[in-house]
């Protein structure tokens, strides 16, 4: 059974892949008619194939399509202000030009602790355009840093879900879970974030590419030069702490969450302020509130620009989830981990790299890291706890490195990168698929070696 659904799931990707590389097929269109593929010749009946397509753009949507549309009204108000290019200049002026790929891949890394990789995206792919024009920095450098930083802090760093459901389903030590996942983690980014972006950026159809693709923005803002130089620019400083004041805020309120009383006033504000949705729209009017003095253009019209540049992101990331979903209802999931949880004869390092390629199989089967990293946790908790000599935290390591990589067009992020990056699918591959997965395999080595010295290093059992 297990291989025939993994036939099916290879057959319904190809079928997205050429459609959309070869016959230019819409990707809204392709993934629906993916999804609807997999469910069909999985067996699914018809209704509920159909009822699981509606089910996951609709969830899709629940998750991201507000944050979509703020992070984007976010990044376009700091951009037509003039602050992007500043915090640019700012951040030129302390790394150098040589040191922007590990700038770009360290701030993604802090950002996506608290925020939602879709949000954080956004918010800060403008500033890469901007680093990438006036640095001459390769814009898929600067993306594959971006990227490969927000999606390993994702599946790797608490208070994000993912791994907060790991470790708690795992039984480890909160504390040194954190401290050895940004051992691993902090490795993956400099490999699959920080190296791997740098190599593409000497390919030759990436390396004179300095965000070319948005030359109709640099000529508007280029056009309106003669403005900007007659006023005051804001500062880099105010760009920088308009960015983090909605992460901020969304750590204020996990904290403050952790150790207020459940149902409380107190509680319930600071769980609310810090829900993701309300803190990108207090960071939104407060971006307003702060850059007013520098805008040429009403604030509804930003706005409204923003809610017409993210309809095709959310059509999209939509359609991916609804695929995503059609391919979990399939069974998928519990089918592979079933047939490979065998093949594991009681070594601790087969253990870990079985717990990270059940991982790893299953984000690309459904497109999710959380749901990914949820599902392998549950299986693999009682198989560990019952096994001398494996580390549990080393364990839910592995299982959250394979949740990395391996990004496919069933992701919503892998949407969100190709639609604001402006790549092709193939590009978007190399950059987000092929970087991720070198850091989530960079990751599961560093956790292999230090599977060497369980006995000799603090809280690994």
């Amino acid at each position: 059974m297990l291989g025939v659904l993994l036939a099916i799931f290879f057959v319904a990707l190809l079928f997205v892949l050429v459609s959309i590389i070869k016959f230019k097929l819409h990707p809204f269109l392709a993934l629906l008619l993916g999804g609807l593929l997999m469910g069909i010749l999985a067996g699914m009946p018809l209704d509920k194939t159909a009822a699981a397509m509606a089910a996951g753009f609709g969830g899709t949507m629940q998750g991201i399509g507000i944050i979509i549309v703020l992070g984007v009204a976010l990044g376009s108000l700091l951009h037509v202000s003039g602050c992007t290019s500043q915090i640019a200049a700012l951040l030129l002026r302390v790394t150098g030009t040589q040191n922007t790929p590990m700038a770009i891949a360290l701030t993604g890394y802090i950002v996506s602790i608290p925020v939602f990789f879709d949000a954080a995206f956004v918010i800060l792919v403008n500033l890469v355009k901007t680093l990438s024009r006036q640095g001459r920095v390769p814009f898929a450098t600067l993306v594959t840093a971006l990227a490969v930083g927000l999606i390993t802090t994702h599946a790797m760093v608490i208070p994000t879900p993912g791994p907060i459901a790991v470790a708690a389903t795992m039984d480890v030590n909160i504390g040194w879970f954190l401290f050895y996942a940004i051992i691993a983690s902090l490795a993956g980014v400099l490999v699959g974030g920080v190296l791997y972006g740098k190599y593409l950026g000497t390919r030759p159809e990436y390396k004179n590419d300095f965000a070319d693709a948005f030359e109709e923005e640099f000529v508007k803002d280029e056009a309106l030069q003669e403005v900007a130089d007659t006023k005051k620019l804001p500062s880099g400083e105010l760009g920088i702490f308009l960015i983090f004041f909605p992460i901020l805020i969304i750590l204020m309120g996990t904290v403050a969450g952790m150790f207020l009383e459940k149902g409380t006033t107190a509680h319930m504000v600071f769980t609310f302020l810090g829900d993701k949705n309300i803190a990108l729209l207090l960071g939104l009017f407060m971006g307003f509130f702060c850059l007013r003095p520098y805008l040429t253009d009403s604030f509804n019209d930003l706005v409204n620009e923003a809610c017409t540049q993210s309809g095709i992101i959310l059509a999209i990331t939509g359609a991916g989830g609804a695929f995503g979903k059609i391919i979990n209802e399939t069974g998928i999931g519990k089918q592979l981990v079933e047939g490979m949880t065998g093949l594991t004869d009681g070594s601790g390092a087969l253990i870990l790299i079985a717990a990270f390629i059940i991982s790893q199989v299953l984000r690309a089967a459904q497109g999710s890291t959380t749901v990914a990293l949820v599902t392998t946790a549950a299986i693999f908790a009682p198989v560990v706890a019952n096994m001398q000599g494996v580390s549990p935290l080393l364990a839910s390591l592995a299982i959250c490195a394979g949740g990395i990589g391996l990004s496919l067009p069933n992701d919503s992020g892998f949407w969100v990168i190709n639609r604001f990056g402006r790549f092709d699918v193939p590009s978007t591959m190399r950059v987000w698929t092929v970087g991720g997965t070198l850091s989530g395999v960079t990751a599961l080595i560093v956790v292999l070696i230090l599977s060497m010295f369980t006995n000799s290093l603090p809280g690994l059992l």
